[in-house]
């Protein structure tokens, strides 16, 4: 059901048991379900990975991602203990167990919250990466109306999501994760090859190079979103051969590893092209004549236009859950579909800048959800006291998560970032037509 889960990708946040859906449980290898793993970590949000580098400062900001993904490591296994100690095999359940109804409310409206800000982004994103798309065929200029944002995110919304998001059956929408993959491999080659083509002949900006920045907590919120994969924690571990603790953990190491690897090297390789002049969608800073950039738009466009009725189902099947506590009818199911997609759709048509979205929804839902909760249920379940033993780093989870989510949300509102959406940046050859000048 769910193979994306960083970018915004939170198909697993209902998942079924497995038997449900790989059609009988225990048959995925350590290798095989790495794989998915892996599949769930890198998704959407890596594309902003580089805007976080440019928050934190390039030496702070990998030393960031590094502490992001070891937390995510480390409370992966730490949720899959938790559902060891409470006799439960998903993150609701455990949820519910441990903390009653109300912890089950919160859970559900943070798993309502994070999927649907990730639509919000999807939209910010077709409009940005499309429209330039499309100003790549003949007779289409800056003017034409397929380069007007508002325009392509309607477009797209009546013709491809919505229509797809009023599926019932989400096995009909499931079997993107090898797509997925793929055109991430094709966004990542065209990011490192114009790191090594168009970087050199940008003027680096001021500061590129400090150690940190002081929108480093900012930055954190990013990555969160980018590296979130626990709602379909349980569904791999289900699905391993004779699951054991030991077998999980070498299946989490070795995914998270390797997810921060491809992660930094995106990271990296966007950040040095463009330094401080990178955007929260890193592809609104190559040029609109940049025929290598435009397939990598055209790639990440596919994507996200893919994923998205993915989010919005996970959306609407909280509130049939939460809400209505049944299925819902065909008639509640088109009304809530129409009514999710419509106000997400008016959201992103009012907001531009991708950057504060992914951090809005890195420090409200991915930070409680990766830091806050699966410590608190281990801590709740566990013998000892707080701060003790094998409590420690729970505990220190806990207050880090509570940090973040309280410093970057006050930072996000008093320093909002800059983005210039839609316009030439200077260093491009027709920038006479729209362009930004160097900040100075």
């Amino acid at each position: 059901m769910a193979q994306e889960c960083d970018s915004g990708d939170s198909k697993a946040l209902l998942a079924p048991p497995p038997h449900e859906v790989a059609g009988e449980p225990g048959r995925s290898s350590l290798i095989s379900a790495s794989f998915n793993f892996v599949n769930s970590i890198i998704g959407s949000g890596i594309i902003g990975l580089p805007y976080a580098l440019n928050q934190a400062g390039l030496p702070l900001g990998l030393l960031l991602l590094v502490v992001v993904a070891f937390i995510t490591d480390y409370s992966i296994i730490l949720l899959i203990k938790g559902g060891n100690l409470s006799g439960t095999n998903s993150y609701q359940s455990l949820v519910q167990s441990t903390f009653g109804f109300p912890g089950f409310l919160v859970l559900s409206g943070l798993q309502f919250l994070y999927p649907f800000i990730a639509m919000i982004s999807y939209n910010i994103t077709t409009g940005d990466t499309m429209t330039k798309v499309f100003q790549r065929l003949p007779g289409v200029g800056p003017d034409h109306i397929l380069a007007e944002r508002h325009f392509v995110i309607l477009v797209s919304t009546v013709v491809f999501t919505l229509p797809l998001s009023l599926y019932r059956n989400i096995g009909r929408l499931g079997k993107v994760s090898l797509l997925s993959m793929v055109l991430t491999l094709f966004i990542l080659i065209t990011v490192v090859i114009r790191a090594a083509t168009l970087g050199p002949q940008i003027p680096p900006s001021e500061n590129a190079w400090a150690f940190a920045k002081w929108n480093a907590i900012q930055a954190v919120g990013v990555m969160s979103f980018a590296f979130i994969c626990h709602h379909n924690s349980f569904l791999i571990y289900g699905s391993l051969e004779e699951p054991t603790l030991t077998k999980w953990s070498r299946v989490t190491h070795v995914s998270v590893g390797f997810a921060l690897v491809v992660s930094a090297v995106f990271a990296v390789a966007g950040y040095v092209t463009f330094t401080g002049y990178t955007q929260g969608d890193i592809f609104e800073n190559y040029c609109r004549d940049d025929n290598l950039a435009t397939f990598g738009r055209f790639c990440f466009g596919l994507s996200i236009i893919t994923t998205f009725p993915l989010e919005c189902f996970v959306t609407r099947e909280v509130v049939a859950n939460a809400i209505c506590k049944r299925a819902l009818t065909k008639a509640e199911h088109v009304g809530v579909t129409v009514l999710i997609v419509a106000v997400c759709t008016a959201v992103s048509l009012a907001t531009e800048c991708l950057g504060i979205v992914l951090e809005l929804n890195g420090v409200l839902s991915a930070t409680p959800l990766i830091f806050i909760i699966p410590s608190a249920c281990f801590l709740k379940l566990s013998p000892g006291r707080w701060f003790h033993g094998g409590n420690l780093i729970p505990s220190a989870l806990i207050l880090t998560g509570l940090f973040v989510m309280v410093t970057g949300l006050t930072m996000t509102g008093l320093s909002p970032q800059d983005c210039s959406h839609g316009v030439e940046m200077f260093y491009c050859a027709d920038s006479n037509l729209s362009s930004t000048t160097p900040p100075t």
